[in-house]
């Protein structure tokens, strides 16, 4: 997984309330187990509506996406992070989250920072025109109008984003404590290991 410190760049005002995760990848696009490709279809419903966001030039590539309330309800499918980050974001602002969705973007790396109604409107109002800057280690949302706006996170989800820790990174960092574990259970408790498979006479 791919570490997050400072995430800076244009931001795409989407605003919207209640976007559930058939809307942010639709049922049809969860016949791949792969990640590639999915960001395809990320928001198509939306995208298809004449004067969306998405299609501003000014938002090609646009790392951050802000959201209205209750962002990623629906259903707990993984393949709405997948999307996400294969359309290239790398956090959303909202004033709530899905805990599903908030779980499943913190797993595959995209910071959900949790807001007040009025600083997430702020924020839309200097999205359409200016960068947002996002600083995890500081846990603070800032703008060039001098506005500066503190978010709560979890310290052990905090730390895994910054160091880019993933479940598998986290196991491979105990990997000393698991193998002299596994040496001492083995002396202990010989029962527990599979026996030897003898061979055929």
């Amino acid at each position: 997984m791919k570490a997050v410190s400072t995430i800076e760049g244009r931001a795409i005002p989407l605003g919207l309330k209640n976007i559930d995760t058939d809307v942010i990848i639709p049922a049809h696009w969860l016949k791949t187990v792969s990640r590639e490709g999915l960001g395809e279809g990320a928001f198509e419903t939306i995208r298809a509506t004449p004067g969306n966001p998405f299609d501003v030039e000014d938002f090609a590539q646009a790392p951050i996406l802000i959201a209205g309330d209750n962002f990623g309800c629906g259903s707990s499918r993984e393949h709405a992070a997948w999307a996400m980050l294969d359309m290239g974001l790398a956090a959303v602002i909202a004033p709530s989250f899905s805990d599903i969705f908030a779980g499943n973007a913190f797993k595959n790396g995209i910071l959900a920072v949790e807001l007040p109604q009025e600083h997430v409107d702020r924020l839309l109002e200097v999205a359409k025109e200016q960068p947002i800057t996002i600083d995890l280690e500081n846990q603070v949302v800032t703008t060039p109008f001098q506005d500066r706006f503190a978010f709560e996170i979890d310290p052990f989800r905090k730390r895994c984003l910054l160091e880019g820790l993933d479940e598998i990174g986290l196991t491979l960092g105990s990997e000393s404590a698991i193998t002299q574990h596994e040496q001492t259970r083995g002396g202990a408790l010989p029962w527990l290991d599979k026996p030897q498979r003898r061979e055929a006479a």
